[in-house]
């Protein structure tokens, strides 16, 4: 055989270090502030994260070095591999060449290990042996229970209350790791007991989540908070994915023209264009025209329907005001089967580099991305999560453009996890119960409207 299906790396490849973008970005970070609209001191942000871990949310080092005892815990599943789409691209009779790394491979099937792990460590490292997390659809929650399980780190999750109806098996998947799983908003903080005072019968959503986990961190001397997203360390520990891609491209003489990746919070999207971004940083002509696209669901559009503004990362206000791309901090989004994306905001770090154009994003109807994702299951073999199915998407619709151009372009998406857990969702999109559903531009301004005042 003269073709090959995927690119293998050997365990002595797994990344030494992380790479942090804030190193090469045109402009500083700003800061997180406080209530006061002062920057947060160092000590509130020390009550929920232990030091190590603020040090790296803080640093503006290029490279961070991986600690020997995580890259061990790392060889469980990486280097994940690439795979070359020949099947999906003959489907679309595309002349572009179509990669994915697939970080379904993990044991919890996503990429959130790759911060679960380092989070649960750090945090063991520094005496803490209970953490308090939110969770979308259960990614991150399962990943966290896998890690906290691995180091004897106790976990309590707190799950949106519709991905805790749709998913039972995630949340299986997290009990049988050791952790607590509770339907969130929940009566068991006052966060909680808030949202279900207006709303009884509230689906939930991410922002409210982090209230109810933040707000048990910050009230327990013995538990810190563990966030699957967003923050500049999470995404840091990411860049494992892309770093490899990188060597596993370079292994065949390739490069990508385009770059795609599902975007919730954005450590998915960071963790495999944020070093290809360094080669663009570092005046690489490989890198001169390429493109980067954070792909998010038109029913919770962050990216691009969203202000770029400051605005709390959670519901209620326990958390700094950060400077990103936000639908309002009381937003809530509809009960769309990719939970993982249901966030009113964007990491700052994405969206920085959003608002300077050094990144693209687009948004994409939820039928549409089932469609994909299942046009990629019968060319490819593997389902995907729905989450995962917005990066296919925009991936496929580049590859039938290209096929309406002739352009033989170089594609790349992440395959951020596996659908095994998501079957629900199929079935209800066979059985043709899956809508679109594109929020009202009103409902946005509204909740926009709340925006927290600063300066």
């Amino acid at each position: 055989m003269t073709e090959f299906t995927k690119v293998l790396l050997e365990e002595s490849d797994i990344p030494t270090h992380w790479y942090n973008i804030v190193a090469d970005m045109p402009n500083p970070p700003l800061p997180s502030l406080g209530p006061d609209g002062l920057p947060v001191s160092p000590e509130r942000m020390l009550a929920i994260f232990p030091g190590n871990l603020l040090e790296q949310e803080m640093s503006g080092e290029r490279w961070i070095a991986i600690p020997d005892e995580i890259r061990r815990a790392y060889q469980l599943w990486r280097p994940s591999p690439l795979f070359r789409a020949r099947r999906l691209e003959q489907a679309l009779g595309t002349p572009a060449k179509i990669y994915y790394k697939h970080e379904g491979v993990s044991p919890a099937g996503s990429h959130k290990p790759n911060t679960a792990v380092p989070q649960a460590w750090y945090n063991k490292q520094a005496g803490i042996n209970r953490l308090s997390t939110e969770t979308g659809a259960g990614q991150w929650g399962c990943a966290l229970a896998f890690a906290g399980q691995m180091f004897g780190v106790a976990v309590r999750v707190y799950m949106v209350k519709v991905s805790y109806d749709q998913k039972p098996f995630r949340r299986s998947m997290m009990q049988t790791w050791g952790a607590e799983v509770f339907a969130s908003p929940t009566d068991m903080t006052q966060a909680g007991r808030d949202i279900l005072a207006r709303d009884p019968e509230s689906q939930g959503s991410l922002g409210i989540a982090i209230s109810e986990a933040v707000e048990e961190a910050a009230g327990r001397a013995d538990t810190n908070y563990a966030l699957g997203s967003v923050l500049n360390h999470v995404l840091l520990h990411q860049t494992v994915i892309g770093l490899e891609a990188k060597k596993q491209l370079a292994k065949i003489g390739e490069y990508p023209d385009m770059i795609f990746a599902p975007c919730g919070g954005g450590s998915n999207f960071a963790g495999i264009a944020f070093p290809f971004l360094a080669d663009k940083a570092a005046g690489d002509p490989k890198a001169k025209n390429l493109r980067l696209v954070a792909v998010e669901p038109t029913s919770c559009p962050t990216l691009t329907r969203g202000v770029y503004a400051y605005d709390f990362g959670d519901a209620t206000g326990y958390t700094p005001l950060m400077k990103m791309y936000t639908l309002g901090h009381d937003f809530m989004p509809p009960g769309i089967h990719a939970g993982g994306l249901r966030y009113h905001g964007d990491s700052p770090l994405v969206s920085q580099l959003f608002h300077e154009k050094l990144i693209e994003a687009v948004a994409v109807p939820q039928l549409a991305t089932f469609e994909a994702g299942v046009q990629f299951a019968r060319a490819e073999g593997i389902i995907p999560a729905p989450e995962s199915c917005h990066g296919i998407r925009a991936c496929i619709d580049e590859a039938l453009r290209c096929k309406a151009s002739g352009e033989p372009k170089t594609l790349l998406f992440n395959l951020s996890g596996h659908g095994h857990f998501d079957m629900a969702s199929y079935d209800r999109y066979f059985a043709g119960k899956l809508e679109d559903y594109e929020y009202p531009r009103e409902a946005v301004e509204a909740s926009l409207a709340h925006l927290p005042k600063v300066g």
